[in-house]
């Protein structure tokens, strides 16, 4: 069976958890949100400063530009 043609959702993740209400969360709830928000924060940077890094090889290797 076919999905249905929805539209995409507009944001990326980030724009549309700042948008949720959190006023039927719990205490321990919000907890867990902020642990796996924060789990998150720490994979993005770690991926950054990967990417960081290869560029900045790359750029060594090959002569990159200058900004």
């Amino acid at each position: 069976m076919d999905e249905p043609d929805l539209p995409r959702q507009k944001g990326d993740a980030a724009s549309r958890l700042a948008g949720e209400d959190l006023g039927p969360y719990s205490q321990a709830e919000l907890d867990d949100r902020i642990a796996l928000l924060e789990a998150e924060i720490h994979r993005v940077r770690s991926h950054r400063d990967k990417a960081s890094a290869h560029r900045a090889a790359a750029d060594a290797l090959f002569g990159g530009k200058s900004e």
